[in-house]
């Protein structure tokens, strides 16, 4: 039961470590408040339910991955999306929608909390695991990630967008992540 990922082109690959080129794609996205573990629980509810039907026309989108989260954002509908202070506690949750929709063909969210909206071509720096997702995991791999671009000359561009790909009957050693890291080439 595959879902779709959006494209990319692997630019440069070291082991579980990649930059990746992304094309344009659209999100549904959700703020919540809340720890790390609890906002991928929090979000995925009214995302989910967009996505099965909670929409005008009433119309099912398939399902995609990864569900990404990261940290310190704020939704504005009518702005860019901006960062807040990061004691906040504040996660945006996101499911990344099929290539076949356009933001004028994508079914209107019926729940307010639901934001659409486009993110543009980006450069991202990525690290691939497995396994459970824990606080400490999460916080070695990006460390992990954060000393290679360093090293490697990566300007981060952004904060870390944590993703999951397994759906939640993957056995917990199969279970598939990311962390990605929006970049700038160092000149």
């Amino acid at each position: 039961m595959a879902a779709d990922e959006p494209a990319h082109t692997v630019l440069l690959r070291d082991g579980d470590l990649e930059i990746r080129e992304y094309g344009s794609m659209i999100v549904a996205e959700v703020e919540v408040r809340g720890d790390r573990e609890q906002a991928g629980s929090l979000g995925f509810r009214p995302l989910a339910d967009y996505i099965f039907g909670n929409n005008a026309p009433r119309q099912s989108i398939e399902m995609t991955a990864p569900v990404t989260t990261s940290r310190g954002q704020s939704i504005e509908m009518t702005a860019p999306v901006t960062s807040t202070a990061s004691g906040e506690n504040v996660w945006v949750v996101a499911f990344i929608m099929p290539a076949i929709w356009t933001m004028e063909t994508l079914p209107r969210p019926n729940n307010p909390a639901v934001n659409i909206r486009e993110i543009a071509r980006r450069r991202m720096a990525v690290v691939k695991y497995r396994g459970r997702r824990t606080a400490s995991t999460v916080d070695q791999n990006e460390a992990e990630l954060r000393e290679w671009m360093t090293a490697n000359n990566f300007e981060p561009m952004g904060e870390a967008v944590h993703a999951s790909f397994s759906p939640p009957w993957t056995p917990v050693p199969l279970r598939r992540h990311e962390i990605m890291i929006e970049v700038r080439a160092a000149q």
